[in-house]
């Protein structure tokens, strides 16, 4: 994949929408395609990731992590430009779920150190995903909140 493909994909990432050409292209160059058959990991519960990947092509399988291995429904998507692992963009934690490619599955991969140098370079950016985040977690949060009050109207 050429440096300016891997750019405008990341361009049209979900969370990387947030990012400029230069900062998609500076992206871009630190990044690296993977390529999963299959049935394979892509990334294991309890593992610390490196980084994000983007989906590129081909569905990938997302299962929480609980008691016996089975902490509940699998989420799958292909969606071209989702982000799995967007956290680990910025933090060093362990991932909550398993995800498991379900056909041949491409992918970028985004290592932490380059994006993190990138927001260094860019306070703007980093005002950016942080506003994000707060966005995407302001949502969650309501959704929880909305299915909290459906439960205690029906005690």
């Amino acid at each position: 994949m050429q440096l300016d493909d891997t750019a405008t994909i990341l361009a049209h990432a979900d969370f990387f929408e947030i990012c400029n050409d230069e900062q998609c292209r500076l992206l871009a160059f630190a990044s690296e395609r993977r390529v999963f058959g299959p049935g394979a990991v892509i990334s294991k519960h309890s593992e610390v990731p490196s980084g994000a990947y983007v989906l590129v092509s081909g569905t990938i399988s997302s299962q929480p992590a609980g008691e016996g291995g089975s902490g509940g429904k699998p989420y799958q998507t292909s969606t071209q430009g989702a982000v799995v692992g967007t956290m680990a963009l910025m933090i060093a934690k362990k991932r909550p779920v398993t995800v498991t490619a379900i056909t041949e599955v491409e992918t970028i991969f985004v290592p932490r150190h380059a994006f993190m140098k990138l927001v260094q370079q860019f306070p703007d950016l980093a005002d950016r995903a942080a506003t994000r985040i707060k966005r995407e977690l302001g949502a969650y949060l309501g959704a929880l909140d909305r299915v909290r009050m459906r439960i205690n109207k029906d005690d």
